[in-house]
């Protein structure tokens, strides 16, 4: 689809449709060894390269290994998980959004993306996307916590509907790993606290089929969920 270059510049966030032009007097952008000044001039996306790169793409899917200490908005005071990335991303149109949260003190998989459908989607209760948590535990398991979760039956503190089944692993006395398939308000937590334990450090190993084994604290790579 064309489109007038002032407009996609703008909506990638390297610039305003104001300052684009003073953007191509700074930049090279071109397609092939045509350089491009006229910022009304209308082009394909996939056509141009800017500084000899390719341009971001249309749509940001992102997967971050969030570190700890960041906070999933754009409004609050502290560290924003949003500074992680170029800066220029929180200038797009429509702007980039987690799917979902993670508390400001749980690391680990977390989506970015400026697609409004697909957050949607994402976030949708019927999705029922697995996610896999690893938490350390401040006292010793019970032993009947992998009954509990399966059965389908746990109502946390609040609510009058159960969680839906969720599978746990025991690492040790006070490691777990626990997929579920919701994403209730701070579910991992409530679901120890309903049988009388505290999680103390929390980290999401995956979010559907990607996880971040192969991420360090605050990187992210470019995923496709088509």
């Amino acid at each position: 689809m064309l489109k007038r270059v002032d407009a996609l510049l703008s909506q990638l966030g390297y610039c305003t449709r104001k300052d684009s032009r003073r953007f191509l007097r700074k930049n090279s952008l071109t397609i092939g060894d045509e350089e491009i000044r006229n910022p009304a001039l209308k082009v394909k996306h996939a056509d141009l390269k800017l500084n000899g790169e390719d341009l971001d793409p249309l749509k940001i899917v992102v997967l971050m290994n969030k570190p700890p200490r960041t906070i999933c908005s754009h409004d609050d005071a502290g560290a924003l998980i949003y500074g992680l990335l170029p800066q220029r991303w929180q200038y797009r149109n429509p702007k980039v959004s987690t799917v979902g949260r993670l508390d400001a003190d749980t690391t680990g998989a977390i989506i970015l993306t400026d697609d409004g459908a697909l957050n949607h989607k994402l976030t949708s209760p019927r999705s029922n996307i697995p996610k896999v948590y690893e938490a350390v535990l401040a006292q010793e398991l019970n032993g009947n916590e992998k009954e509990i979760f399966a059965s389908g039956t746990l109502i946390l503190k609040g609510e009058d509907k159960p969680c839906l089944p969720a599978v746990l692993e025991v690492i040790d006395d006070t490691k777990v790993r626990l997929e579920i398939v919701e994403g209730k308000y701070h579910q991992v937590k409530r679901m120890f606290a309903a049988v009388g334990n505290k999680v103390i450090k929390l980290h999401r190993v995956s979010f559907g089929e990607f996880d971040v084994k192969d991420l360090e604290e605050g990187e992210y790579k470019f995923i496709n969920l088509d």
